[in-house]
Formats: C-alpha cells, sequence, structure tokens
C-alpha cells in the first residue's frame, strides 16, 4: 500500500476526477487526496446537461456525483473555483491561480474538453451561446423555456449528439429550431449517412428544419441581441438565439506546457497516455475526455469524449496511480435521448474504418440495432430503442467473429449465437 505520507492531486472537477478520488479512498489509500476545479459547483456529471436537466425534467441537485459533505467525510481537499497554472516536473508540484503550490507524489491530469468557438462576426452578442458547463445549461435552459413562450426561434450550428440533443430539448419547450450542419446528415462522422439519415426524419418530424451543406459566417444583430444568422451559401436564417455545437477540444495546455506527449489534432487530440493511462512522465496520469489512449482492443489511439469513458477512466488511472496492474481497454460507449428515442452506442467505427453498415429490426419504427463491419468483423453496435443488449455487443466487437451480414440482420437469431462463427 501506498504510504500515508503521499499527496496525491488530482486536476479536474468533473466526473473523472471525482470518481478518481472515490476510488483512491475505496482501495484504502490514506494520504492527502487533493482535487482542484476551476468550477465553483462540486464535480457533476455532464449529461443531464443536455438532457434532462436541461429538459427541466431533472433537478439541478441531481446532476452532482456526490453530496457535498461526502468529501469531507471522506478526506477529500477540494480547491473550488482555482485554476492549475503550472506543473514543475522536476520538482513534482502545481502552481494555482492563487500562487498556491501543492507537492504531488502522483498527478492526475482530468481536465476535460471545452467547447470550440466559431470565428465568425457577432459571436460577441447576447443570444449566443455553448453548452459544456452547468453555467451553460442553467442559461440556456432558460433560454429555451422563453424561447417556446414566445414562438421565438433557435438555429443551432453542428448536427453532433449535443446539437440534437439541444434541438430535441429546444422543440419540447415548443421554440422553433434551425439546424445548420456542413454534412449530408446528422450525426454523419460518427454514424454514416445510412443511420444518420435516420435521425434527420426523426427531428423532422418533430419540426425542426436542417439546413444541410452550409456553415454559420456571420450572426446579425442590433442592440447586442441576435436577429438572424447567415450561412455560405447566403441564406439568412431568423434566431433569436444561436447555438455553437461544433465540438469540443481537449484541454491540454497545462499538459503541453509541462512538457508531456500530446497527440495532434488531426489525430483526435489529447493527452497520450499508455494502457494504465499514464502519460510521458511516470508519475502523472491522465483520464476522461483529455487522455489519447493507445487501445489494445483497436490497435490504435482512441480519444473518447463521453461519460462511460469518464465513469470508468477515473477509477482505473487512480489504481494504476495505486501500483496497481492494470490495462484499460473498456469498449467505447456512450447513450443518447432524443423525444421517444433512445439509444446506446459501443465500439469505434470512424470514417472509412468500415465497409458496410447491417442494420436488425424496424428502422421505420426506429426499432434497430446497426452494426458497422470491416471485412465482416464488427467495429460497433448502436442498439436504438432495443434495450438489454449492451453486453453482448460488446462481446461481439471484442470477439473478433465475422458472424456474416445475413444472420447478423436476422432478428431470429440470438446475439449470443453471434459468438459462434
Amino acid at each position: 500500500m501506498v504510504d500515508a505520507d503521499q499527496t496525491f492531486v488530482i486536476v479536474g472537477g468533473g466526473l473523472a476526477g471525482a470518481k478518481a478520488a472515490e476510488t483512491l479512498r475505496s482501495e484504502g489509500f490514506t494520504g492527502r487526496v487533493i482535487l482542484i476545479g476551476d468550477e465553483r459547483d462540486h464535480p457533476y456529471e455532464r449529461p443531464p446537461l443536455s438532457k434532462g436537466y436541461l429538459q427541466g425534467k431533472e433537478e439541478r441537485d441531481s446532476v452532482f456525483v456526490h453530496e457535498p459533505a461526502w468529501y469531507a467525510s471522506n478526506d477529500i481537499e477540494l480547491h473550488l473555483g482555482q485554476t492549475v497554472t503550472g506543473i514543475d516536473r522536476d520538482a513534482r508540484t502545481v502552481r494555482l491561480g492563487d500562487a498556491t503550490v501543492i507537492r504531488y507524489d502522483k498527478l492526475l491530469l482530468a481536465t476535460g474538453a471545452e467547447p470550440r468557438r466559431m470565428d465568425i462576426p457577432g459571436t460577441h452578442l447576447a443570444g449566443v451561446h455553448h453548452l459544456r458547463r452547468l453555467a451553460h445549461a442553467e442559461r440556456l435552459k432558460n433560454v429555451l423555456a422563453a424561447l417556446g413562450r414566445d414562438n421565438g426561434h433557435l438555429v443551432i450550428a453542428g448536427a453532433g449528439w449535443i446539437g440534437l440533443e439541444v434541438a430535441a430539448a429546444a422543440r419540447e419547450y415548443g421554440a422553433e429550431v434551425t439546424v445548420v450542419e456542413p454534412e449530408p446528415t446528422p450525426l454523419h462522422a460518427v454514424l454514416g449517412p445510412e443511420v444518420g439519415q435516420i435521425f434527420a426524419e426523426l427531428h423532422s418530424d418533430h419540426g425542426v428544419r436542417f439546413h444541410f451543406g452550409a456553415k454559420l459566417t456571420g450572426i446579425v444583430g442590433q442592440d447586442g441581441m441576435v436577429l438572424a444568422a447567415q450561412t455560405d451559401d447566403g441564406e439568412e436564417h431568423p434566431a433569436h438565439d444561436v447555438l455553437a455545437a461544433i465540438g469540443a477540444a481537449p484541454r491540454t495546455a497545462l499538459a503541453e506546457a509541462a512538457g508531456l506527449t500530446l497527440v495532434d489534432r488531426q489525430h483526435g487530440g489529447g493527452i497520450a497516455v499508455d494502457q494504465q493511462l499514464r502519460t510521458s512522465d511516470p508519475d502523472i496520469y491522465a483520464a476522461g475526455d483529455v487522455a489519447a489512449l493507445q487501445h489494445p482492443l483497436f490497435s490504435a489511439r482512441l480519444r473518447v469524449e463521453h461519460w462511460a469513458n469518464a465513469l470508468n477512466g477515473g477509477p482505473a488511472a487512480a489504481r494504476a496511480m495505486l501500483g496497481k496492474d492494470i490495462t484499460y481497454d473498456r469498449v467505447p460507449y456512450f447513450f443518447s435521448d432524443q423525444y421517444d428515442l433512445g439509444l446506446e452506442y459501443s465500439g469505434w467505427a470512424p470514417p472509412g474504418s468500415y465497409d458496410q453498415v447491417v442494420l436488425r429490426g424496424d428502422a421505420g419504427k426506429r426499432e434497430f440495432i446497426a452494426f458497422w463491419l470491416k471485412d465482416g468483423q464488427v467495429l460497433a453496435g448502436m442498439n436504438v430503442n432495443v434495450w438489454d443488449v449492451t453486453e453482448p455487443i460488446q462481446k461481439l466487437i471484442r470477439s473478433g467473429v465475422r458472424p456474416g451480414a445475413e444472420r447478423l440482420s436476422d432478428p431470429s437469431v440470438p446475439l449470443s449465437d453471434l459468438l459462434e462463427e
């Protein structure tokens, strides 16, 4: 067991950091655990920010990972509302924005990601929004409610997961919604055109207007308020508010300044970590959105920006910091809820990695499983309004078997049987 006089520091007040702190204590670590977060709120989970909390179906307190009193009762030292401005790897210290210097024996970077900004005129206007933090969700929730009351119009830049989930929430409030997306379908880079079209139809059925093949070039306003959003094909869309949902960038500035090995943006960005979530410095680890893992299952470096990666990655990093022999090889997983559609996605199938998409079930009723294949091998699977199948889908991905498209698409063949070639 690690000596009680050691100090483990966690930089990042999100789910990964909070679960790492919890795991250190549950594994018996008796040294100092210091968690530093740049928000004043206690660590919270992000999915409700674009789902239940944003929709008004969940209370604010439901988003927090632990009750505030939990940290004191588990002897977790919190520095909230504090920014880490530097890491001295030789001295093994971190410096905070208020000039406090804290020594560490092991350091975990769980700094997460931040929304990508639109570099166009008009982004300074009061009605331009991003969604990443609890404060963003609180503001946007009030905006959507007001738009619904006043028959207002929201323009969303980007038809990814955040853009679509906010579109669904906005329509449930009664707001008018236009989504501007440069690709020909929603979620094009994640799901491809075949399955992306299903989501286009879902949202169109609920009154969302899509403007595909275009990007925002400017936001027009008057007296600080948004009036319209302009696209590069010469169109102008009426708008009272605009949401930038064009992706997120890993927060790597601290790691870069400390000289840790990074992954370039072209390959997903992030802090390079091995299968134990260890960075190029043996005393520094990274987990969650910021960590770019050399994944043993996919033989590629992956950076996964989803809840499950933070939930599982934080504890895995904590165990590795304690000297335990771990291999972090979780199958990437995420979920989404939009209107009456719920889904779970497992695996990794980026553009160009697959050569076939197979559907099992009824896509017309939006009750199906989609599989992405390469040379007959399942790279990823997504169950839509079909439940309790995540485990067999992940086993199928891990197995490397090639069950054949005909059996894969046949609902009468149990998923467990597909593991037998």
